[in-house]
């Protein structure tokens, strides 16, 4: 039995396309303003930055120099990150920070596949949970559900999860968020669109499918996890 359905965005809920051609170009674009005119209150964030930067520096990743106390070295390599799509917590709440301004002066609405609001319509009627496991901030995920195409979605969301929980592809993060849910990982269904993330679910003991939408990748090999087009195919 089902009791509680755990949900990827990009690629499952919101196409990849709308993520790296609209949302990471918006925030790009205002990096070096929002930095600068918010640098005191970001140090948290900078200091989990330059952590990073040293591994990127020793990797020879990131050659460019970087200055804790440089509001534009900090936006340069904050670019940098999103270039490489890099899934860094202070990237990402950053991003979230600077898209909730757009999606509050109209400027931005998310967009999601035409089956996630009846599915969640749906899955509210049986008293099924729904939560939210994304690389995203909660802020920035909270975003996409209240300001999306279909209206505002997140009355139907219980819990949402990021990297603060613990990486996608290991299977103690669904472990913990089975128990934050207070459900048998057994009694949970993770979707998304990267089989290396069911599989860290599946070895949870979670139950798991694979999203194939259109725009995603081609998965190229074989996996063991049932694959749905909608959440209309799911039979819940």
């Amino acid at each position: 039995m089902i009791k509680a359905i755990l949900l990827d965005i990009e690629g499952t809920t919101t196409p990849i396309d709308f993520v790296h051609k609209t949302l990471f170009p918006f925030a790009k674009a205002r990096l070096d303003e929002f930095v600068a005119a918010h640098f005191g209150e970001l140090r948290p964030e900078i200091e989990q930055l330059e952590i990073e930067y040293h591994r990127d520096f020793q990797n020879q990743i990131y050659g460019r120099a970087f200055n804790a106390d440089a509001p534009e070295s900090i936006a340069n390599y904050l670019k940098f990150l999103i270039d490489v799509d890099r899934k860094s917590t202070p990237l990402k709440n950053i991003q979230g920070r600077i898209w909730q301004s757009g999606y509050e002066s109209g400027t931005l609405a998310s967009h999601l596949f035409p089956d996630v609001a009846p599915a969640f319509v749906r899955w509210a009627e049986q008293g099924r949970t729904v939560a939210i496991f994304s690389s995203g901030s909660v802020l920035a995920q909270k975003l996409i559900f209240k300001y999306s195409d279909a209206g505002d979605l997140s009355p139907f969301i219980a819990n949402y999860f990021d990297t603060t929980t613990g990486a996608k592809k290991e299977p103690e993060s669904y472990r913990r968020i089975a128990r934050d849910l207070r459900t048998n990982a057994s009694e949970i269904l993770f979707i998304s669109d990267v089989p290396a993330e069911l599989d860290a679910a599946r070895e949870a003991e979670l139950q798991t499918v694979l999203s194939i939408r259109e725009g995603n990748g081609i998965v190229r090999h074989p996996t063991h996890h049932d694959a749905v087009a909608s959440f209309g195919d799911l039979g819940i």
